[in-house]
């Protein structure tokens, strides 16, 4: 969506709201107290709200969302959204701050309230056919007195999973008080793989050793590998590990060159970004797909903004 398109279909701040309640309600509204749908109607003045002639009750369509109890206008929002999906690297808290006014505090919370939503999908469709599966590091620095990278550092492990047709994405920030690194991978990594890719799938990766138990005889994959430690990024017959790859260098571009620094606490938050993006990088849908990722239960939601939220 352009923004000569965003400015046509959302020029006021009720048409706005009046597209939220049709995505949300799909024309039938429903108060969330009682559970009725008839005898519910839209607030005459108080656009934001609406009537229970059940239960008498008022409630805000934006009740159990990512916009409740913000009082910043959903026009706003709604072009910080805009801005969120046609910037294939993601926008800074400084950067929504100088487009839709306020403070940068109340930019920074939109921002990550945006990502909760992107990331809050409690099942999605397994993996097939061919994958390519990789980890990265991200965060920290080498060890003292080395150029080290990845594994090996302080970084924080990321694992990936990308189905090479769709080029669908499934990726995990892997994080313990008690292990760093490698060590984690041991334990979470081949347990990731068997919840996200189908049996019977054809999995390729790289040479790291932890692999290698995906070839087994038990295991209900076929495991191709390419040999990257011998300078070997393609075989010639489609064994490479070149998307995911280049799904990590967009994941890192947008850390490097648009959020500069992302602290362990909130970085599944950002890797949720990126996963969204790719994931609907054709779909002309994705922003009012990512409007009804925004509804939430209570208690579901406080979990997304306590937790920075997961892919699975």
């Amino acid at each position: 969506m352009t923004f000569m398109e965003f400015s046509k279909k959302f020029p006021t701040e009720e048409a706005a709201i009046d597209y939220f309640v049709a995505v949300r309600y799909g024309g039938r509204l429903t108060c969330p107290c009682c559970g009725a749908v008839s005898g519910v109607y839209r607030h005459r003045r108080r656009v934001r709200y609406c009537e229970c002639s059940h239960c008498n009750n008022s409630f805000s369509v934006f009740t159990g969302t990512i916009f409740e109890s913000s009082k910043v206008k959903i026009r706003k929002w709604f072009y910080a959204i805009h801005l969120f999906l046609n910037d294939k690297k993601g926008v800074s808290a400084c950067n929504l701050q100088r487009e839709i006014g306020g403070s940068y505090r109340t930019s920074w919370r939109m921002l990550h309230q945006i990502r909760a939503a992107m990331g809050a999908v409690d099942t999605y469709k397994v993996l097939s056919k061919l994958v390519e599966v990789d980890e990265t590091y991200v965060g920290g620095k080498p060890k003292i007195g080395t150029s080290k990278r990845g594994r090996g550092t302080n970084k924080v492990p990321v694992i990936g999973i990308i189905e090479r047709d769709t080029q669908q994405v499934r990726a995990k920030v892997v994080s313990s008080p008690n292990e760093k690194g490698s060590d984690l991978l041991k334990v979470f990594l081949i347990p990731y793989i068997k919840r996200v890719v189908a049996d019977g799938t054809t999995v390729v990766t790289d040479d790291f050793k932890i692999y290698n138990v995906l070839g087994d005889d038990d295991e209900p994959y076929t495991h191709l590998s390419i040999n990257h430690s011998k300078r070997q990024y393609s075989d010639g017959k489609g064994v490479h590990t070149n998307n995911i790859e280049n799904f990590w260098s967009i994941l890192k571009r947008s850390i490097i060159g648009v959020y500069h620094q992302v602290s362990p606490k909130y970085l599944q938050r950002y890797v949720n970004e990126a996963c969204y993006r790719r994931n609907n990088m054709s779909n002309l849908d994705a922003f009012t797909k990512l409007l009804r990722q925004s509804i939430m239960p209570k208690a579901n939601h406080a979990w997304q903004i306590a937790e920075g939220g997961s892919w699975l």
